[in-house]
């Protein structure tokens, strides 16, 4: 079968050189879902990655009659998007979570500056979550070394802190399934140079990820108890049921909510900021809706203000759930959810 597809993948790569886009978009539609993910993992937005695949695909045919076929068209086009993004980030200052910016509220921190709502930071490069729909798609038949998906959010802040060249050494090796001398060739480097480049961004990963967070090679669909622990997390919410979501939570449990600078660190905190402000906080109404984001349960939220007719988008929710209590929630308000297909109002 794989043979078969190779023949098939060079007659049409004959008739895209030769200038038949129709045959060139047929084929590198194959791999938008691939390099998407790709250029999401350098990049760390959504957005700007759907604008690079754009461009990838848009040099790949430019520069077409370049290709030799001496690697693989993917490879090909893996080498045109790590370039690209490693130009896109020597102009862009990497994305962040609210984590790196502000320190944290705690359950020691006056009530008066927990009360105080930070004004939100648009202008930020934040993070932005993945939705999982755009990674649900059946590889072509060449790709089965990316089946370890890695998309954890977790996985995506630590890569934040990389170099970009150490991040794209990384991404390569780890995730895309390189060797070091096909990562010297593409970046110009030696193998030492890449193995060393490897080392250091292994362990600032290491150094970055969290306290009982998934091994970041992992990209295990979500799990039975993982969808369990998110449905008690909605039914909470809807209910604005603060103790149950307290009981929900690990003790050394995060939230954060960008594009606030704002995060709690731990349960009592996070009781604490419940407590001031419940679900039900002024006469506020949610319903939830389960999603898929960055391989992790998440719930999109619908707010229906006092007075008001119809429930709006206002966010959704990515938890990280550790033996069936959730470690981690980073709540993204609706504008950083572009690349998400929900309705953007519900109604009763």
């Amino acid at each position: 079968m794989l043979a078969d597809h190779g023949e098939e993948e060079a007659a049409v790569l004959a008739a895209a050189r030769a200038g038949d886009h129709a045959a060139f978009a047929a084929l590198s539609e194959r791999y938008r879902r691939l390099l998407r993910a790709h250029c999401y993992r350098m990049l760390g937005s959504f957005d700007e990655a759907e604008d690079m695949v754009q461009e990838v695909l848009l040099r790949a045919w430019r520069g077409r009659e370049g290709f030799q076929g001496r690697s693989l068209f993917r490879t090909w086009l893996y080498s045109i998007a790590t370039n690209a993004c490693l130009n896109a980030l020597e102009r862009a200052p990497p994305r962040v979570l609210p984590q790196d910016l502000a320190p944290p509220v705690t359950a020691s921190t006056p009530a008066s500056q927990a009360r105080s709502t930070p004004p939100w930071a648009p202008e930020v490069p934040w993070l932005q979550p993945f939705p999982d729909d755009l990674l649900d798609v059946e590889p072509p038949a060449d790709a089965v070394v990316e089946a370890r998906e890695t998309i954890a959010l977790a996985f995506l802040a630590a890569l934040q802190h990389l170099p970009p060249r150490q991040r794209a050494v990384l991404i390569l090796s780890d995730v895309v399934g390189w060797s070091a001398a096909e990562i010297a060739e593409l970046l110009e480097l030696t193998v030492p140079s890449v193995t060393s480049a490897l080392q250091r961004a292994r362990s600032t990963l290491r150094a970055r990820f969290p306290a009982g967070a998934p091994d970041p090679s992992a990209g295990a669909p979500v799990t039975g108890r993982e969808r369990a622990a998110l449905k008690v997390f909605m039914d909470a919410w809807e209910q604005g049921d603060a103790a149950e979501l307290t009981r929900l939570l690990r003790e050394d449990a995060r939230w954060a909510m960008p594009p606030a600078p704002l995060w709690f660190d731990g349960r009592a905190a996070i009781a604490n900021m419940l407590a001031l402000f419940p679900p039900r906080w002024q006469g506020r109404e949610f319903r939830m809706a389960p999603v898929g984001a960055n391989r992790q349960p998440a719930a999109a939220a619908y707010l229906r203000r006092q007075g008001e007719a119809v429930f709006r988008l206002s966010g959704i929710h990515v938890l990280r759930v550790s033996d069936g209590q959730i470690a981690e929630i980073t709540t993204f308000s609706a504008e950083l959810c572009a690349g998400f297909r929900l309705p953007p109002t519900l109604t009763d």
